[in-house]
């Protein structure tokens, strides 16, 4: 069995960057920070990316927040955009970055020497599922026929992903794979930088089918150039429930990758204060529904401690699940 549910737990998600507390709140008290500047640490059209650019949406047409700006920010897995946050603390009270998963799995793996510890731990917000897609056209139906492709001809199937090998991306293909019977080392996986990459791989035919994020994979299946093969959910997401799960073909597999929001380290505790209240706040607004109702996300909300926490324990159920693969 490929288990590995966060729903029941806290999550996190998003991808803030930089928001600068250059005045205070408005005298009513609605405007909580004065702008926010999202740092992402991939391409665009990826999960990072689109989880920043949604929630500062939400947050500036709900008038939390004054305006946001938006830097991607790519390289090393995502630990470009890490370093520099921490490198250049001081300057960047005012920012900040997106991550989720990926975090603790790349730096478990040493694709970075930093972990979550070294950053300020403003909120988890969200979980994303994941779903396996192949082109619209493409001969593969299902995951069963994706798996049986596989097996019939392993050096020509390959699965695309916009995290580093022995990434989120990977490991979520991984276990479909091992949940399918198949090998999961031998299974070829091909990175590439952020979502819109991946997508384009996909649809070039460089790869047979990509994973990704659910909310990632939604508009390009509406728009009838991908297939949803399986998402990672326990039953069908109202965003899109033309997709079917893992788990009603057969493959006992459900995830959820928690987003959420990181400052640099040494953050004063009124900016954080203030960050944590405009999230808290963003979940009461109809702004922010429809942003989540369209991507298929789950709201989850953990602050500070709780976020902590949450990133404790995911740490030791990653690292086991990662070892059991061979991927540690």
């Amino acid at each position: 069995m490929a288990y590995f549910n966060f729903t029941r737990r806290a999550f996190a998600a998003a991808a803030v960057a930089a928001v600068s507390l250059g005045s205070p709140a408005l005298a009513d008290g609605h405007q909580v920070v004065e702008s926010i500047h999202f740092l992402i640490p991939g391409g665009a059209g990826g999960g990072w990316d689109g989880t920043a650019r949604g929630t500062g949406e939400a947050l500036t047409k709900a008038g939390l927040v004054g305006s946001a700006s938006y830097e991607n920010m790519s390289g090393g897995g995502g630990g470009k955009a890490i370093g520099y946050l921490i490198e250049n603390a001081a300057s960047n009270h005012g920012t900040l970055m997106v991550n989720s998963t990926p975090i603790v799995i790349r730096s478990l793996t040493g694709v970075f020497p930093q972990s979550f510890r070294d950053l300020t731990l403003v909120a988890g917000t969200i979980g994303d599922y994941a779903a396996l897609v192949v082109p619209a056209d493409s001969e593969i139906q299902d995951v069963n026929g994706l798996i049986e492709a596989f097996n019939a001809d392993p050096a020509n199937v390959a699965v695309g992903g916009g995290s580093v090998p022995g990434g989120m991306d990977h490991l979520v293909a991984a276990m479909v794979f091992q949940a399918a019977g198949a090998d999961p080392v031998a299974m070829k996986y091909v990175p590439y930088d952020g979502g819109g990459a991946t997508m384009a791989g996909l649809l070039s035919g460089e790869v047979q089918a990509v994973s990704t994020g659910f909310s990632e994979a939604v508009e390009l299946a509406k728009a009838g150039e991908v297939r949803i093969i399986g998402v990672t959910s326990s039953d069908r997401v109202d965003a899109y429930p033309d997709a079917p799960t893992m788990v009603e073909q057969g493959n006992d597999t459900t995830f959820v990758n928690w987003r959420g929001f990181f400052a640099a380290p040494g953050l004063p505790a009124e900016q954080l204060a203030a960050y944590q209240e405009a999230i808290a706040k963003m979940y009461e607004t109809p702004e922010w529904e429809e942003v989540r109702a369209r991507n298929g996300w789950v709201n989850i909300h953990n602050p500070g401690d709780d976020f902590r926490s949450f990133l404790e324990d995911q740490e030791q159920v990653i690292g086991d699940l990662m070892r059991k693969l061979g991927f540690l």
